[in-house]
């Protein structure tokens, strides 16, 4: 997901989460439990670098289109 500000990407299996983005730190980032054989994850943070600027890119184009309404309550 985007938003204006920032943005998540996460690889997850059966509701637990493999890998996700840091954005802040420029890297990506394997959350599985010591206990698992390591994992490697080559090309997941340049994929997710790219899908967030296709993302931004998508949310500007919604924000222009439908006129930024604001949320109703």
């Amino acid at each position: 997901g985007c938003s204006d500000s920032d943005g998540v990407d996460m690889y997850g299996l059966d509701g637990e989460e493999m890998w996700y983005a840091d954005f802040n730190k420029g890297e990506g980032v394997g959350a599985l439990p010591p206990f698992v054989d390591p994992m490697s994850f080559p090309g997941f943070y340049e994929q997710a670098v790219a899908e967030q600027g296709v993302c931004k890119g998508n949310l500007a184009t919604s924000i222009k289109a439908y006129k930024n309404p604001p949320e109703t309550i």
